[in-house]
């Protein structure tokens, strides 16, 4: 619900500071100050500024991402040809005025509210520092979820609409004509609330923009760019939505960044820390990641294939012929414990680690499937680029799957250097967000890793939230 800019319930802090007053719960106090920090977030004017820079970027990209020439992207994946580099530039697009916003809004939040000394009405009151931080976190991160969610429908649209490769390529109709409606009523009623009623443009616009250009998806979804109608599965993208998505987990932890900085820092510093953060995280897996693990991989799957089809490699334990991309690094003796992963830094593996190597006799059937020998795989013969593989053991080893083309083979577990994992863990890493890859090449996103994505995201803003507290709670706010 709207109201009058000069007469709205979370406009002023004295009235939220008597609400706060009366020694509510730490966590209702948290969430009034999240509601109050949400709604001013909204209004401020460079949200909507940036709503719409982030709209006329992707609308360019459309016609300025025509240079892939056609080797951008496998032809089964969902996005193919330049628009994998459209997908590309559109997410680095958003995420880049993600970071922005994230600094310009946590500091009107907290920083600005310090130097104005309005924040008083508040810790003044029975109301914990704890609770101010974790309100203004909720407050800032649900605007910038707000924000990022509808640049990224924005981006949806783009890429059903496709990159203009040729001056002949036509329009997407529908989805000019529906995104266009949905702009235009969202930009129109929010100068008439505010012409009429004095309701706050920018917030106005922005919170029906949301849904009206949700609708649009939805709708561009529904009709062919003929204005044939269709199966809404015809232009869905599942895991680019995934992809999307998991970007907010990144916006997410970087509105914590920048909520942790505002309390000691002004808004222009605040920025910068934040960009800082935003440009470190994109190179740490350069400069400290590939430190982190010791492997070597002695060869490259190409091709994967049972020798019985009727049964699996990892329960039934029925060997496994692969083709190599090229000769191993080193002869792969009959025996010898193969791990594999996705990786070439040899982590994660696809499989559950061996208690130990591998060290029976082949001929000695007691010694390869006997109950009391270890779960491992191993290689049974390999000539030229030609590997067979077998799993062993009395009790086979849990595999998240089956070796797969790409994945790197090696004949030793991963070394793990821990003061460089220290390091790289405890600092944000938006590579583990970052799906574009992912979906450029058509592999599909496990559940499980984004569950441990979600963990990642989880920990990290906890942990900036907390360095929050500490740097608030001794700061001068009179």
């Amino acid at each position: 619900m709207f109201v009058p800019a000069n007469h709205s319930p979370f406009a002023s802090e004295e009235s939220m500071a008597f609400r706060l007053s009366q020694r509510p719960p730490m966590l209702l106090q948290s969430t009034t100050i999240a509601r109050n920090t949400f709604v001013e977030s909204l209004r401020q004017p460079v949200t909507l500024m940036l709503v719409l820079l982030a709209a006329v970027l992707i609308i360019l990209s459309t016609w300025t991402t025509g240079y892939s020439l056609g080797y951008a992207s496998t032809e089964s994946s969902e996005v193919q040809s330049d628009t994998k580099l459209l997908f590309d530039i559109g997410l680095s697009t958003v995420f880049g005025l993600g970071t922005i916003l994230a600094g310009f809004i946590a500091t009107s939040a907290i920083s600005k509210e310090i130097e104005n000394r309005t924040i008083l009405t508040i810790v003044s009151k029975p109301v914990s520092r704890i609770a101010v931080v974790v309100g203004k976190f909720l407050g800032v991160a649900g605007a910038l979820l707000w924000v990022t969610l509808l640049m990224l429908v924005f981006l949806l649209l783009g890429i059903r609409h496709g990159v203009m490769e040729t001056a002949a390529d036509s329009l997407d109709m529908p989805v000019v004509v529906f995104a266009g409606i949905a702009f235009f009523l969202a930009m129109g009623l929010g100068a008439w609330c505010n012409f009429f009623y004095g309701w706050n443009f920018p917030q106005t616009a922005i919170t029906i923009l949301l849904p009206a250009i949700v609708v649009a998806y939805v709708g561009v979804l529904l009709v062919g760019k003929e204005w044939r109608t269709q199966a809404i599965s015809t232009d869905w993208k599942p895991q680019v939505i995934t992809a999307c998505l998991c970007l907010t987990l990144a916006v997410l932890v970087l509105s914590a960044v920048a909520t942790a900085a505002s309390t000691r820092l002004g808004q222009v510093m605040t920025i910068v820390v934040c960009v800082s953060v935003f440009a470190a995280s994109l190179l740490s897996n350069y400069f400290v990641g590939r430190h982190v693990f010791d492997a070597q991989p002695i060869a490259q799957v190409q091709r994967a294939e049972p020798t019985d089809i009727a049964r699996n490699f990892g329960i039934d334990q029925s060997p496994l012929r692969v083709t190599l991309m090229k000769p191993p690094a080193r002869p792969i003796a009959p025996g010898t414990t193969i791990y594999y992963s996705p990786s070439a830094q040899g982590f994660p593996f696809m499989h559950d680690t061996p208690k130990a190597p591998f060290a029976g006799n082949l001929e000695n059937p007691n010694e390869v499937m006997g109950e009391n020998v270890p779960g491992a795989i191993i290689a049974t013969e390999q000539r030229g680029m030609d590997l067979t593989l077998r799993s062993v053991g009395g009790t086979p080893l849990s595999l998240m799957r089956d070796p797969a083309p790409g994945d790197f083979l090696f004949d030793a577990p991963t070394k793990v250097r821990y003061p460089a994992l220290a390091i790289w863990g405890s600092f944000p890493n938006v590579q583990f967000f970052w799906l574009l890859d992912a979906v450029s090449q058509n592999h599909r996103v496990p559940l499980p890793y984004l569950g441990l994505s979600v963990a990642y995201a989880g920990v990290q803003i906890v942990l900036f939230l907390s360095l929050a507290v500490i740097l608030f709670q001794r700061r001068d706010v009179g």
